[in-house]
């Protein structure tokens, strides 16, 4: 029985695989939407100080809403069960607010105790054995539409979009049946119109997830803690171990926040959608004050002189631009 199992398991491997000769043929996949969410939340958000100095990346707030707040919400309007989250900066205040705002979204918490001297890669490779089902995977300094989700909930895609002069990071190309070709990680500064930028949301189906997960071992093993997982999609993709399709996110309704410029176009983007405000739940007003005292992340404007000053450096320093930091 044994052998019979692993020989299923490599013929289920293989049809994965196999299914990227034809964008219309979706081989093995499930049509099952997927219920579990994996968010990367452990880093220090060391460039969004001072607003991180004394509260994790994630309940940094834009247009007065917290980003952690605002993907709890999208996964509940697509019907989400239980989020996994890699905590390690400030983790008590993420349990916190989960507390206050995740409803019966089931939370489990997997605490990486290296966070300052390890990168996502880490992060992901901690939640191996936690993670067995399908699932979604979401970095915390994001911001997007809940509509964006809808083609996100089948396993084994990867949210892009076209690359626009503010996008930094890992950039793929499409082939003609619109199948994930070239995956490149970091920041490429040759303008090139046929690319398309990773947004930094992914599903991954239970055998993908397998594959992925003996490749993070490797890695880790190797002592390799400050790559990006990006670099083992990457690899993946390269070898044809790996297949994603394509889900096209809208310029203007997602934005990446990863530096306080980030954050100010962030504001002006998403002050535009009300639509967010008629969501919120209700909530009294000593509730509302009780959860404000507890989150030294709301920000108002940005424009205090801490933040100024911070800002300031930000833009003079040229390297920066091209550097990715605190995604664990």
């Amino acid at each position: 029985m044994a052998t019979n199992g692993s020989l299923s398991e490599k013929t289920e491997d293989v049809n994965t695989i196999t299914m990227g000769i034809s964008h219309f043929n979706h081989g093995n996949r499930s049509s099952t939407s997927i219920t579990t969410a994996v968010l990367l939340a452990a880093g220090r958000g060391s460039r969004l100080q001072p607003l991180t100095d004394d509260a994790p990346k994630c309940l940094t707030e834009v247009d007065g809403i917290p980003l952690l707040e605002r993907q709890v919400r999208c996964l509940h309007q697509r019907g989400f069960k239980r989020l996994v989250v890699v905590v390690g900066y400030l983790e008590h205040r993420i349990r916190e607010f989960l507390d206050e705002w995740s409803d019966d979204l089931r939370i489990d918490y997997i605490v990486s105790p290296h966070y300052r001297t390890t990168n996502n890669i880490y992060s992901l490779w901690l939640a191996r054995e936690a993670v067995r089902e399908p699932f979604l995977l979401l970095e915390c300094d994001l911001v997007f539409e809940p509509f964006l989700l809808a083609d996100m909930l089948l396993p084994d895609k990867m949210a892009v979009a076209r690359v626009q002069p503010w996008m930094m990071g890992s950039t793929v190309s499409l082939d003609p049946f619109q199948r994930i070709t070239d995956f490149r990680v970091g920041h490429s500064e040759v303008p090139d119109d046929s690319r398309y930028k990773t947004v930094n949301i992914y599903s991954l189906s239970a055998s993908s997830w397998r594959r992925v997960a003996e490749r993070l071992d490797r890695r880790i093993s190797a002592g390799k803690v400050n790559d990006y997982y990006e670099a083992v999609f990457a690899e993946m993709v390269a070898d044809g171990s790996l297949s994603f399709e394509p889900v096209f996110f809208d310029d203007g309704r997602w934005y990446e926040v990863d530096t306080l410029a980030d954050l100010q176009e962030a504001e002006r983007l998403f002050s535009k959608h009300p639509a967010w405000a008629s969501h919120r739940r209700d909530l009294g007003k000593s509730e509302i004050q009780t959860l404000h005292r507890t989150s030294p992340s709301r920000i108002g404007p940005v424009d205090s002189v801490g933040a100024n000053r911070a800002l300031q450096r930000e833009k003079t320093d040229e390297n920066d631009q091209y550097r990715k930091h605190d995604r664990s």
